[in-house]
Parts: C-alpha cells; sequence; structure tokens
C-alpha cells in the first residue's frame, strides 16, 4: 500500500499551486491494474470481458507514451478497504459481491486501485491516474443480483468512483469533488449517491433514454445540492434521433467548464467515470464519435483541473466494449494525461463492431 499522510489541503494549494508545472512534468501517469480483473467473467461471450483490459494493456506497452506511464498494482485488504467501502454501499451488498468466485476479488482490487491512485496523487507520487479496472461501478448500487445471479447492475458491482471521492474527502480532506462521466450510459448510482450532497458536483453526458433509462436533464440534485447535479444528454431533446459528433462532445465539456466558473465550483479532485462504449465502433452505443475526440476531452478536464486543484485527476475506467476501438481511445486519453507531446493523439480508427 501507498505510504499516507494527512495533507492540510489549503495548506497544499499555496505550497503547490507556485510551481504547478515543475512538479507535475517530473512526475508519471499511474496506470492502476492488478491481474485479477482478468479473471472476473459475467459469462461467456459476454461484452464486459478480459479482453478489453488485454486489448489496452497491449496498446499501452507498445505505444510512444509507455515511457510517461508508472504501472502500479495494489490489491484489496479486507481490513483496509472494506470501511471504505461501506462509506457508500450497505454491509450486506458489499458481502454479497466478495462472494461471488473471480469477480468479488476483481472488484475488491478495483476499489484498492482507485484508492491507491486518490493516494497517489495527493502525496505527489505521479501527476494523475488512470485506472483500467474490471468490473465497471457507475451503475452500482446495492443489488448484486440486479440484472440476475450475480451480475451485478449494468455489469457493476461497486461504484468505484463513489467510494474513491468519500475516501478523498475522508482521508484528504477534499473538501469538494468534481466527478465528469462521459460513458454512453448514464451513471445512475453515482448520481444517487451524490444527489442531495453540495461536496460533490456530477456532470455526465450519455445517451438520452439509453440504458438505463435515467440523467434528464431536469434531474439537478436536492435541498442543498441543488444545481450539483448537471445532467447532459446527447442528443438534446429536441433531436432525439440526430447525430452525436466529436464537435458535440467537445461542446459539452465547454459548457461544464462555463457552468462550474458561473457556480464558484472549485474541486480538490476531479474524477473521471471513463467510458468509451459511445464509440462509432462500439456494439453498445451508436454515437459517431471518433477515438480521438478523448484527447481534447481529456485536455479541457485537465485546464480545469490545473486550474482549481494542481491538476489532480483519477480516471477510471467504465464502459467501451469493442476492444481495438477501446484500446486507441484509451491511448488517446492518456497521451493527454501524460502530457506526451510528440503526437497529439493516435491516428487510427475503427468504424465497425
Amino acid at each position: 500500500m501507498i505510504p499516507q499522510r494527512e495533507i492540510d489541503v489549503n495548506a497544499y494549494h499555496r505550497r503547490a499551486v507556485g510551481n504547478y508545472f515543475l512538479v507535475v512534468m517530473k512526475l508519471k501517469t499511474g496506470y492502476f491494474f492488478n491481474e485479477s480483473f482478468l479473471q472476473h467473467e459475467l459469462e461467456p461471450g459476454h461484452p464486459e470481458s478480459a479482453e478489453r483490459l488485454i486489448a489496452i494493456n497491449e496498446r499501452i506497452r507498445s505505444s510512444a507514451v509507455a515511457g510517461r506511464i508508472e504501472w502500479i498494482s495494489t490489491s484489496f485488504d479486507r481490513n483496509l478497504h472494506l470501511p471504505l467501502i461501506s462509506a457508500v454501499h450497505t454491509g450486506s451488498h458489499i458481502d454479497e459481491v466478495l462472494a461471488i468466485p473471480a469477480t468479488g476479488r476483481a472488484a475488491g482490487d478495483a476499489v484498492a486501485a482507485v484508492t491507491g491512485a486518490v493516494d497517489a496523487v495527493f502525496t505527489e507520487r505521479i501527476a494523475n491516474a488512470f485506472c483500467a479496472v474490471r468490473p465497471p461501478g457507475h451503475h452500482a448500487h446495492n443489488d448484486a443480483h440486479h440484472d440476475g445471479i450475480n451480475q451485478g447492475e449494468g455489469f457493476c458491482f461497486l461504484n468505484n468512483v463513489a467510494i474513491a471521492a468519500r475516501y478523498a474527502q475522508k482521508k484528504y480532506h477534499a473538501i469538494k469533488v468534481l466527478i465528469v462521466d462521459w460513458d454512453y450510459h448514464h451513471g445512475n448510482g453515482t448520481e444517487s449517491y451524490f444527489y442531495d450532497d453540495p461536496s460533490v458536483f456530477y456532470f455526465s453526458t450519455h445517451r438520452l433514454g439509453a440504458y438505463p433509462g435515467t440523467g434528464l436533464p431536469t434531474r439537478t440534485g436536492s435541498g442543498a445540492a441543488e444545481g450539483y447535479t448537471f445532467n447532459y444528454p446527447l442528443p438534446k431533446p429536441e433531436y432525439p434521433f440526430g447525430p452525436v459528433e466529436d464537435a458535440d462532445l467537445l461542446f459539452t465539456f465547454h459548457v461544464l467548464a462555463d457552468h462550474l466558473e458561473k457556480i464558484s465550483f472549485s474541486p480538490d479532485l476531479v474524477l473521471i467515470s471513463a467510458g468509451f462504449d459511445s464509440l462509432a465502433c462500439d456494439p453498445l452505443g451508436n454515437f459517431d464519435l471518433s477515438e480521438e475526440v478523448f484527447h481534447p476531452i481529456t485536455k479541457l478536464l485537465m485546464k480545469i483541473a490545473q486550474q482549481m486543484c494542481n491538476g489532480r485527476i483519477v480516471s477510471v475506467l467504465e464502459g467501451g466494449y469493442n476492444p481495438l476501438g477501446l484500446a486507441i481511445a484509451v491511448e488517446a486519453h492518456l497521451q493527454a494525461l501524460a502530457r506526451f507531446p510528440d503526437e497529439s493523439a493516435p491516428s487510427t480508427r475503427t468504424t465497425t463492431p
């Protein structure tokens, strides 16, 4: 486990902001992975398969950006991680998930990865992080059998990003956290955990009407958190059957940046639910997006993080079910995170499932 220390966030800002670029440029992007993620299987032939991570790992290992990446492996420790999961999930749900062979271990190790990534960015071991985890998490509520026995909810079992947010708040006194979810499917689980919590701003851009059918723009938070949930479904409601292309997705993130400035929401950490099932080549999505679009989107979020929280970003894999297209898109994402200067994004595009 990465050594931990208490950090006063305000003091950290004053100490680090002046030398931000000097500090960050010397640090690599953390790539969190555990072999247990390859053992989890919902059923033979399922789209949420180990082939996804195999393709990503092979692509990144052979990529020119590999020299800017630090591979990090963390493992589930029951004494350490159970209290962190309990900040989000019920005890009975946790027990059910951890009891599922292979899946339980992978889900526990995914929590270790995302919380380890939070540790690493706050202690300045790395500049930022990408967590190549399975199973994904943003649909997870408290029902391990929602989609069938041991099938989770929308392929999800534990809400990795929600757990990471609560951990950052408790361990590092992160007063405000920004969660950005660009998966093709709305993160209904994540939204539900923070819907009445003004310390977490949840932004989601997703397919209007796709599974799980949530994420309407009228859902904006409740009570003191009114306005802290921002759903921006695509295409626009007035054009429900219109195309969604790179420029449409990019525009939503300019809207987000303007909105955060308008409401003066300045996070201490940016978490990304990084789903890539919105690609044109994905079998579960039907946007017309290129793999390359995730490079400028990532750069926009990095600019927000640079201005507000010393560049602290932890990105966590969610969907994406065409292994080759997923791998290319993740490479584009990592090139941006790692500030790889020699090429702005990979040039290959996959157009068929």
